[in-house]
């Protein structure tokens, strides 16, 4: 008695060709509700950032003051910029400024992270108290330290025979910067020390336990194995930081207000200072130049952090 034939499976390949117009069609088809749930977020965001900041650039174009007439001058403002001593001088300390921050912050928050994930007494107790002056703001702080710097400092200095202390360093424009990298990395170590405390409790307790039967001393194992472990998340704490703090203002404003003269004057400050100084657009190219060198840095960000496994 014949039996029908069975039909054959397919293949594999033929069944990823008729899985895969499916899978792309699934893939392209968006519900229309989605889209009205973005539009409010999406018309915020253009009214409030991409919409004055396309202004901003035209008006870098113009020798506008912020109000009134003005004419299209073309890249004046642009070409005044690379020739404007003051606007170098903002760069410059801008630049010194987060490079030393970034290292000291960096390095703090690593050694911080290293001794609050070891076994200690109490550290749990630690971990909130290190982080509290992340939640505090910083004007806040900045006004705090600049009356302990102004009066309190100066006062020990004395007493203590110091004369170096015996004067507010704010008041030195060859060492006010320094009390600025203080500030602004003790406001900035809670926030890196968090994502330090999170590299170094996703690293497995075999590998320790390995370097351990290996003889390895405590050095070797950090930096042998820790620090190799974390690479990316020292990368990311890195650029992050760098970032913020190109954009320091309000611990500056509050510890120096930029001075003594303009040493201590930030990029921000600068921008910030003229456009209520009458130069509005000449402060925009300004902003614009300095928007170009944030993105180029969130491209090596990106660059950077592509295809670790990082959060």
């Amino acid at each position: 008695m014949a039996t029908a034939p069975t039909p054959s499976a397919p293949t594999s390949s033929q069944s990823t060709a008729s899985a895969a117009p499916t899978m792309r069609h699934r893939r392209r088809r968006v519900e229309g509700i989605y889209y009205l749930f973005l539009l409010p977020a999406l018309l915020l965001f253009t009214l409030s950032i991409t919409l004055p900041a396309a202004m901003g650039v035209f008006y870098s174009f113009t020798n506008s003051i912020g109000f009134g007439d003005w004419d299209f001058i073309g890249l004046i403002n642009y070409q005044a910029l690379f020739t404007d001593p003051a606007i170098w001088e903002s760069y410059g300390f801008t630049m010194l400024f987060a490079v030393t921050t970034v290292v000291v912050v960096n390095i703090v928050a690593f050694l911080l992270a290293v001794g609050l994930t070891s076994r200690i007494h109490l550290k749990t107790p630690l971990r909130a108290i290190f982080v509290i002056p992340m939640v505090v703001s910083g004007i806040i702080i900045a006004y705090v330290f600049n009356y302990l710097f102004s009066n309190s400092l100066p006062v020990l200095g004395q007493k203590a025979g110091i004369a170096a202390l015996s004067e507010s360093i704010l008041a030195n424009p060859d060492l006010a910067w320094l009390a600025i990298v203080f500030v602004t990395a003790w406001q900035a170590i809670p926030s890196t020390l968090l994502i330090y405390i999170a590299g170094l409790l996703s690293i497995p307790g075999d590998v320790y336990e390995a370097s351990s039967i290996d003889g390895a001393s405590k050095l070797q194992t950090l930096m042998r194995i820790t620090v190799p472990l974390v690479a990316g998340y020292v990368v990311i704490n890195v650029i992050i930081s760098f970032k913020n703090f190109l954009n320091s203002y309000d611990i500056i404003m509050g510890l120096t207000e930029g001075g003594p003269g303009t040493s201590t004057r930030s990029i921000a400050m600068t921008i910030v200072t003229g456009f209520t100084g009458g130069d509005y657009a000449y402060q925009m190219a300004n902003a614009t130049v300095f928007f170009l060198i944030i993105l180029m840095l969130s491209a090596v960000q990106l660059a950077a952090t592509r295809g670790r496994n990082v959060f």
